[in-house]
């Protein structure tokens, strides 16, 4: 199998398998007790803590254990409405943004929150001056993902939220697609709230984080004496444990040949089969991530014959239901709804070999043209 769908979800990395085993066997104390299985915890979740902080730039108390980038995206977007009290009470955000955000916002709105979606282009790239003319003193927050989930075009967090900033807003960022693969450091950054996702870092399902600007109190989502009061509910200590070793491992986790990876991939396909193209192709994108549209050809019936054929792929956000209609990303950047079901998103790791890559390419090109009923090139697979 040639797995390709690394921004639905990421296996998990000998090195946190290993240091999450400890803790589904004798270290399965609770990090709030007393003893000394308890104190054991405790300190698994200190380090944890601590290799992420110092990963990422942050203190270790600006750091909120979630149960993954929903909880984090509900908790910073909710927290940042209830912090003014009622005295702002609009909300701006992308139109690309996750479900997870989209849905959240929805029902804010029917609650009597404000809610303003800034367009993108057909590149994917946001609406700049959109943007800065949805933001007012009504602002709670901004909220803008960095990095794209289905085509990977990046936004340009940093100057959105400066111009938040100058409104006297807060400015939140769904992070789970760029951690690990752009530079961040916290302290140095002008983003009030982070959130990301262990299991698009080689870490297990049902582990995040938040990353919270200090001296910001927010009301907590879940009441409760855990994590300085700001998130209630006992430690997942052994998931802990296995984002905080794979926090370690982020400055491997997408080497430099990764983007020429990526490239390779789109040049045979693009090369070689006629109308194929890349959405988002001409703005920056993470290194990993390739959303291509195969004019003419079922998207579905491509990812089925491609699953036949031992090469994992997706058709747009594994978190958006109703297979059936097209990407509201895609939607966003004007495509037309056949083109839109067109299109499949290739996503690589620090895993993917070139060799794979090759052979994926040869697969893709043979089932498109099966597909297409019409002969293509095959490309010249490079060493």
């Amino acid at each position: 199998m040639i797995y390709l769908d690394n921004n639905a979800t990421t296996r998990i990395a000998p090195e946190v398998r290993a240091a999450m085993l400890p803790f589904l066997d004798e270290a399965y104390g609770n990090p709030s007790s007393q003893n000394a299985l308890g104190q054991h915890a405790k300190a698994a979740v200190l380090a944890a803590r601590q290799a992420i902080a110092t990963s990422l730039g942050a203190s270790p108390a600006e750091i909120i254990f979630t149960s993954g980038a929903t909880e984090g995206n509900h908790a910073a977007i909710t927290g940042a409405v209830g912090y003014f009290r009622g005295q702002r009470r609009q909300v701006v955000a992308s139109a690309v943004e996750h479900p997870s955000t989209l849905k959240l916002l929805q029902a804010l709105q029917q609650q009597g929150i404000e809610i303003t979606l800034v367009p993108v282009d057909e590149h994917g790239m946001l609406d700049m001056a959109m943007l800065d003319a949805a933001i007012s003193h009504e602002t709670a927050l901004v909220s803008v993902m960095w990095a794209n989930n289905e085509t990977g075009v990046v936004f340009p967090v940093e100057e959105i939220a400066q111009l938040a900033k100058q409104r006297g807003a807060l400015f939140h960022t769904d992070a789970v697609q760029a951690i690990g693969r752009l530079p961040l450091t916290w302290r140095h950054s002008a983003i009030d709230l982070l959130s990301f996702s262990g299991h698009k870092l080689h870490a297990p399902k049902g582990i995040g984080g938040l990353l919270l600007r200090k001296g910001l109190n927010l009301p907590p989502l879940f009441h409760g004496s855990q994590e300085r009061n700001r998130r209630g509910g006992t430690e997942n200590v052994m998931a802990i444990a296995g984002l905080g070793a794979a926090a370690t491992l982020l400055d491997s986790a997408h080497p430099p040949g990764l983007q020429q990876l990526r490239d390779r991939l789109e040049r045979h396909i693009t090369t070689a089969l006629p109308g194929a193209r890349i959405n988002g192709g001409l703005s920056p994108r993470i290194a990993n991530t390739s959303n291509i549209e195969f004019a003419g050809i079922n998207g579905e019936a491509l990812l089925l014959q491609l699953e036949r054929a031992g090469v994992i792929a997706s058709i747009g956000s594994a978190c958006q239901s109703g297979g059936n209609r097209p990407s509201h990303v895609l939607s966003a950047m004007g495509m037309a709804d056949e083109a839109a079901k067109s299109s499949l998103r290739f996503s690589l790791s620090r895993y993917t070999s070139a060799d794979e890559i090759e052979l994926a390419s040869a697969t893709i090109l043979a089932a498109a043209s099966r597909l297409a009923q019409q002969p293509v090139a095959q490309p010249v697979l490079s060493a």
